[in-house]
């Protein structure tokens, strides 16, 4: 199969679908793989490099999605990646769909197939193609937020750890999924008095077992909510619900009774955001403030550290490249229950049900275009 590599054209992002690593691995495989000129310079990974691999280097994305069959990327594709797509064409990317009207609309009228990394599901009803990015953004989300609070950045001139004979910053986790949980092991870490909140009794059982007295669980109510964001110094938003909105968990009235200088670092941006005052933002421009608190809402957290992120994010992808490669995205989707679990949009269908009604498309039932 022909698979193609276009270097990412988001804001600030400078990861890469696929290392020179696992070109290698599916140019052994007889596969050919074209990659966009660059794609992976600004992490490490040369034009050279690739060339090691097996790839042959094109100077443009229109070369690139012209060559391909299916096309690795990263994060979703810009207009201007969309218009070159086409009916034959495999696209393998997050998508974030559901608060996406314009991609939705873009990608059925591709009459491509789109399978979106972040609702591809693995034996336990995890999603291990989006754990490695929420792991990364997770860890990120307390640093961020821990420099949001400087007060040269608008925030209330807090250290997040205090120091001795000062109290530390009080840091309010919305979620105990990996998101959280990988928040909390830093915020922890930095010594930050720290509250997750959470509907899953078994999660807040475990993360009480780990870390004991050193945190505080909390079942989420909307009066647990309300008391745990206005109280914080440091509110993370971690909320998912596969393929849909994020539902808006913090309100516009919390956000007001929040201390002035107080940050909310809202992860689940990528789904909409899980406030009524967040907006999407990015590298060049990260936060802004409403109402006194400092919101940081970057779309792509994990491009900040962006080769970390792709060396994570290929650990886990490579394996379903390889089967789209090998079998052909039908076959590869009978095969594997987890992989048709991705697909969202397909021959100018949507396909995943949160996704139909987020943005008003009819749903198909993705077997139903599998054939016998």
């Amino acid at each position: 199969m022909k698979i193609g590599v276009p270097k990412e054209i988001k804001n600030h992002e400078y990861r890469v679908g696929m290392t020179p690593a696992a070109a290698h691995e599916l140019c052994h495989h007889e596969h050919g793989v074209y990659v966009e000129t660059n794609a992976g310079a600004a992490i490490g990974f040369t034009d050279e490099d690739y060339r090691q691999a097996g790839a042959s280097i094109l100077g443009t994305a229109r070369e690139v999605f012209d060559a391909a069959e299916l096309i690795v990327k990263v994060k979703e594709p810009q207009a201007v990646e969309r218009a070159m797509l086409r009916p034959d064409h495999t696209l393998f990317t997050y998508l974030h769909l559901a608060p996406d009207q314009a991609q939705t609309d873009d990608l059925v009228r591709s009459g491509a197939t789109c399978i979106a990394y972040e609702t591809v599901t693995d034996r336990t009803g995890r999603l291990p193609l989006l754990a490695p990015m929420s792991e990364v953004a997770g860890r990120m989300s307390i640093q961020a937020g821990a420099h949001c609070l400087e007060k040269a950045m608008g925030g209330r001139g807090v250290l997040l750890g205090g120091v001795p004979g000062v109290s530390p910053a009080k840091v309010a986790i919305i979620g105990g999924g990996v998101v959280g949980q990988n928040a909390l092991a830093m915020a922890v870490g930095m010594g930050a008095q720290v509250t997750v909140l959470d509907r899953n009794m078994d999660v807040l059982r475990m993360l009480d077992n780990i870390y004991g007295n050193r945190i505080s669980t909390l079942f989420s109510t909307a009066q647990t909510l309300d008391q745990a964001v206005t109280e914080s110094d440091l509110v993370i938003g971690g909320v998912l619900i596969p393929g849909a909105s994020a539902p808006k968990l913090v309100t516009r009235d919390m956000i007001q009774r929040m201390p002035e200088g107080s940050v909310i670092v809202d992860v689940a941006i990528d789904q909409g955001g899980c406030t009524e005052t967040s907006k999407a933002t990015t590298h060049d421009a990260p936060t802004y403030v409403v109402d006194g608190v400092v919101h940081y809402c970057v779309a792509n957290m994990p491009g900040a550290v962006a080769r970390t992120s792709t060396l994570a994010l290929n650990n886990v992808t490579l394996p379903f490249v390889a089967a789209l490669a090998n079998k052909g995205a039908v076959q590869a989707m009978k095969d594997d229950p987890h992989l048709l679990a991705g697909l969202n949009v397909s021959g100018g269908k949507v396909t995943y049900r949160e996704v139909a009604e987020a943005t008003g498309h009819p749903y198909t039932d993705p077997k139903s275009l599998l054939g016998s």
